[in-house]
């Protein structure tokens, strides 16, 4: 029977919690056997108010110490509280022997690399936190595009319900493709669902800090089909070439060409929800005069092909 210890403090997301507590317990029914033994733990062996409830736990770090899967369920996005309220569980991580499996979802990828035990690891987290865990982190081999890594015994999973992604792998690992599957199944969930990248938004939330740029991006998604030409932009913008390139990546953090394309391709992917539209039609609805560009574009962005976009929102239907 496989050991499986999930960590529980007063910045545990409950939803992560039970997502992981019902998959793994899941796997056992659908098996016809207990293949995991599920148990909580805290620092310290005591119950857990966590906001909406009080969690109940198994023991404190002995018990997890002999688990072989130790996974720590996502705590949110206040990262400075969590490593401050969890310090005592860094140097207890750091001690873990290799032949012990650890798992962190979502944000707590932050606990598991101020442990050290990421340094010079593959790892992943929630793609909104990504450029604060590299800032803080930049040790680790960071994959924010990656709903989960793998190196070794250590494993990481991004945000949300990439979470079930992960509690599907380990099962995999140790129960087989086919209970992993089942499992998914029994969740209407898919398996191997690719990158997180298709989930992160295409075009920023931005130019509400300088009113000349807030019009021009509006002005922008009227004529996305059209050829950008800068210094008409500028004009619009009531500005110079150069300095509307300095307040675009300001405000925008990409230059207009980079944003036109993004603008294009956010709306080429609501395009391809009607399938009587071909994929050379919404690609020159969009802007584009040939497929390859658009196709080419649009898997650079998106994680996927046009194609395998539409057959994936077909397949949900």
């Amino acid at each position: 029977m496989i050991r499986v210890a999930l960590f529980v403090c007063p910045q545990t997301v409950c939803s992560s919690l039970a997502m992981a507590d019902d998959a793994f317990r899941l796997a056992n029914q659908l098996a016809g056997e207990p293949l995991f033994q599920v148990q909580r733990f805290s620092r310290n062996g005591l119950p857990v108010d966590i906001g909406m409830a009080e969690i109940r736990v198994d023991g404190g770090l002995p018990l997890a110490e002999a688990a072989d899967l130790v996974l720590l369920t996502a705590t949110g996005v206040a990262v400075e509280q969590t490593l401050a309220s969890n310090s005592e569980l860094l140097p207890w991580l750091a001690a873990r022997p290799d032949t012990q499996q650890l798992a962190s979802l979502c944000s707590s990828a932050f606990l598991l690399a101020a442990s050290g035990r990421l340094d010079g690891r593959r790892a992943t987290t929630h793609w909104v936190l990504a450029p604060a865990f590299r800032k803080r982190y930049p040790q680790v081999r960071l994959e924010p595009d990656a709903l989960l890594t793998e190196d070794g015994n250590l494993f990481c999973s991004g945000g949300a319900q990439a979470g079930l992604d992960l509690c599907l792998h380990l099962i995999a690992w140790h129960g087989g493709h086919w209970l992993a599957q089942r499992v998914a199944g029994a969740l209407v969930f898919d398996l191997e669902r690719g990158l997180q990248s298709r989930f992160a938004p295409l075009l920023p939330a931005a130019g509400k800090e300088d009113p000349q740029i807030g019009p021009l991006l509006r002005w922008l998604q009227r004529h996305l089909d059209e050829p950008l030409d800068l210094d008409a932009l500028a004009a619009r913008g009531h500005c110079s070439s150069r300095t509307l390139l300095r307040r675009f990546k300001t405000a925008t953090g990409l230059t207009p060409n980079a944003y036109l394309q993004r603008l294009r391709i956010s709306a080429a992917q609501t395009a391809l929800r009607n399938p009587a539209r071909s994929l050379e039609q919404v690609a020159a609805q969009v802007g584009y005069a040939d497929r390859a560009t658009f196709a080419k574009l649009f898997k650079q962005l998106c994680g996927e092909t046009p194609g395998a976009f539409r057959r994936r929102l077909r397949s949900h239907l």
